[in-house]
């Protein structure tokens, strides 16, 4: 490890580390549509990708001009289950990825904005929650504001015993980019499916275009 390497890697979880997001936009299209505000899966990734489920519920319900049916959260939560199950995978490379920051001698951990039992189902059902520890999987439900907000960033790193300046995240999300540099933390952004633009105006220290590239962007070697 060289001494430009971080002491911890943060990384977040759906579209960083496990393929989620389409599974979720979609299932999210088909209950918001069936509520009567039709949406396509296209659509609810450009219009909810990354905010917490509160703001997509009142976003929508703002969009839609009245509340959502009586327990659309719970029937929304239901269906994205099912769905993971059959079909969720982790993103190409994010085991080897984990593996080799880890082999380096470097704290990895996760920090979503979704509540910790979804990133302990998501994690375990690709196969990569033994890479992380017990105490090392962060929420957004567990501090005061989620992001574009720091808190959730800076709680990860402090509880992990590291200091914001020797800290690096990984986001896919223009909010997670926001929240990093607001952490005073260095952010590389993922940009597989996403607006590489975006995320570099949005203040990404840099950009990778494959998860297994980050090794390198780290200074820790092939």
């Amino acid at each position: 490890m060289t001494a430009a390497a971080p002491q911890l890697v943060i990384f977040d979880c759906d579209g960083v580390l496990v393929d989620s997001e389409p599974i979720s936009n979609e299932v999210l299209a088909g209950e918001l549509t069936a509520a009567g505000l039709p949406t396509t899966p296209a659509e609810a990734i450009a219009t909810y990708k990354g905010r917490l489920l509160s703001d997509v519920v009142e976003l929508a319900e703002s969009r839609l001009g009245s509340p959502l049916p009586e327990g659309f959260v719970a029937e929304y939560e239901r269906k994205r289950t099912l769905e993971f199950d059959r079909r969720l995978r982790a993103i190409d490379g994010a085991a080897d990825t984990v593996e080799r920051v880890r082999a380096a001698g470097i704290e990895v951990c996760v920090a979503s904005q979704g509540k910790l039992e979804k990133t302990e189902l998501t994690l375990s059902l690709t196969g990569l929650r033994p890479l992380f520890g017990t105490d090392a999987l962060f929420s957004a439900y567990s501090v005061a504001r989620g992001k574009p907000h720091p808190d959730l960033f800076l709680f990860a790193a402090r509880t992990m015993g590291a200091s914001p300046a020797r800290c690096t995240v990984v986001e896919d999300t223009e909010l997670g980019v926001r929240a990093a540099v607001a952490a005073g933390i260095s952010v590389f952004a993922y940009v597989a499916d996403a607006d590489e633009a975006a995320l570099r105006a949005a203040g990404a220290t840099g950009v990778l275009q494959r998860l297994s590239e980050l090794p390198a962007a780290l200074g820790i070697g092939v």
